[in-house]
């Protein structure tokens, strides 16, 4: 099972092609997929060759208690870049708040709270 990777996560946000569009700007990434999905919904598949993130929409989605304290709840989604500086100017420059940053073993990260209160790690490795 060594050839195992993750391929993607799916997150339900309110507005998928807004968000998708947002992630694409910040981490030069493109639109792999969009349509219809499951009960009536839409989805965006945004990412690279390897991975994404599919952002879907039913409607208008509900708010829920603080993920970290929900079993099954999503925390944060991590994303590896390459400039973390150029990284953080580009999430200023869309509006979002970077906060706990650190330099940690085996690298350097921040977080920010995107749309729909989804957090993201942005974390660079020295490789």
């Amino acid at each position: 099972m060594a050839d195992a990777f993750l391929e993607h996560v799916n997150i339900t946000v309110s507005d998928p092609v807004k968000t998708a569009q947002r992630l694409a700007d910040l981490f030069g990434w493109h639109i792999r997929w969009q349509g219809e999905a499951k009960a009536g919904g839409y989805t965006v598949h945004v990412g690279n060759d390897n991975s994404y993130v599919a952002v879907y929409s039913l409607g208008q989605p509900k708010d829920g208690p603080d993920s970290y304290t929900t079993r099954g709840g999503l925390n944060h989604v991590g994303v590896v870049v390459d400039d973390l500086e150029a990284t953080e100017e580009r999430v200023k420059a869309m509006g979002y708040t970077p906060h706990s940053h650190a330099d940690y073993q085996p690298g350097r990260r921040f977080y920010f709270d995107g749309d729909d209160g989804i957090e993201f790690e942005v974390v660079s490795y020295p490789y």
